[in-house]
């Protein structure tokens, strides 16, 4: 599952980078509607890069959230088997 959220991550990763990389060049003249786009260019990245720090540090707290999620079941279950062998210990004893 995390294998395919990577892969969809760079794939955005990389149609953003390539916007940016369109839009960049433009920055570089001296026209008026030039400098618009060198702006709208920059906005774009700006929020291709917020979005893709709100999207790994997403995958980031999920994977976290399912290891702590993981601990605690894996705790229940040790506790679990432990009763059980308190309750043959005291069965045997009452036999």
């Amino acid at each position: 599952m995390s294998h395919i959220l990577r892969r969809r991550f760079m794939h955005m990763f990389f149609l953003f980078i390539s916007i940016f990389l369109h839009q960049f060049p433009s920055g570089f003249s001296d026209d008026s509607k030039d400098t618009k786009k060198s702006k709208k260019g920059s906005t774009i990245f700006i929020l291709c890069v917020g979005l893709a720090v709100i999207v790994g540090l997403s995958s980031y707290l999920f994977r976290l959230w399912q290891k702590k999620k993981r601990e605690e079941q894996h705790a229940r279950l040790l506790k679990l088997f432990e009763e059980d062998d308190e309750l043959e210990f005291e069965l045997a004893l009452s036999e």
